[in-house]
Parts: structure tokens; C-alpha cells; sequence
């Protein structure tokens, strides 16, 4: 059995090699798809209830109610729907650019070098 190196506060700490960076880009692109993944889940989620729901299931019942003047299950499901689904575009677009800044996967980010983009 061979001794292992004492190590204090980073004192004679053996060379990293590139399979502990490769670990940690797949631990982050993992993390990072599961976060995308459950964003999209969410937004399906919505995307379904309203047009499914709101425009099929439950047309009949949401019909008692107005707006604008129209029905309200008719207008889901002719309007509504589509006001929703351009919304969840425009959510999805905030939420994964957060999601992007998180995991340091910002197009805005000025200090990534064209090379490290083509690797």
C-alpha cells in the first residue's frame, strides 16, 4: 500500500490532467441539459393544458364565461391558444438564457475566443 501525499490548502498538489477537466464539462453539460429539459417539460406542460384543455376538454364549461365579447372556451381555442404558445416562446427564451449564464454557456460572454467555440 503506497502512501498518499499529504495536501495543505493546495501545497503539493499532484498535476491535473485533462480527464479531471473532461469530468467536470460532463458533470456541467449534464446538469445543464437536465435544467433544460425540465424548462421544456414545464412550458409542454402549459403549451398542452391550454390548448388541449382549455380549447377541447373544458371549451364547453369555459364557454359560460366571455371575453372580449366571445365565448371563452371558443376563444382559446382560436385565439387564446396562440397568444399563449408566443408567450411560452418568449419565456423560454429569458429562462434559458439564465440557464446559459448559469453554466457559463453565454453567447454574451465577450472573453470565450473564437477557438474555444470551434472546439
Amino acid at each position: 500500500m503506497s502512501e498518499q501525499p499529504y495536501h495543505h490548502q493546495g501545497e503539493n498538489l499532484p498535476p491535473h490532467d485533462h480527464n479531471d477537466q473532461k469530468i467536470i464539462l460532463e458533470q456541467s453539460a449534464k446538469a445543464y441539459w437536465q435544467a433544460n429539459l425540465a424548462l421544456l417539460a414545464k412550458l409542454l406542460l402549459v403549451w398542452f393544458v391550454v390548448s388541449f384543455g382549455c380549447g377541447i376538454l373544458l371549451a364547453d364549461w369555459l364557454d359560460q364565461f366571455t371575453f372580449f365579447g366571445f365565448k371563452l372556451g371558443f376563444w382559446f381555442a382560436q385565439q387564446g391558444a396562440i397568444y399563449v404558445f408566443v408567450a411560452l416562446i418568449f419565456i423560454y427564451a429569458w429562462r434559458i438564457n439564465i440557464i446559459e449564464r448559469h453554466f457559463g454557456l453565454d453567447d454574451d460572454d465577450e472573453s470565450v475566443s473564437k477557438n474555444e467555440v470551434h472546439q
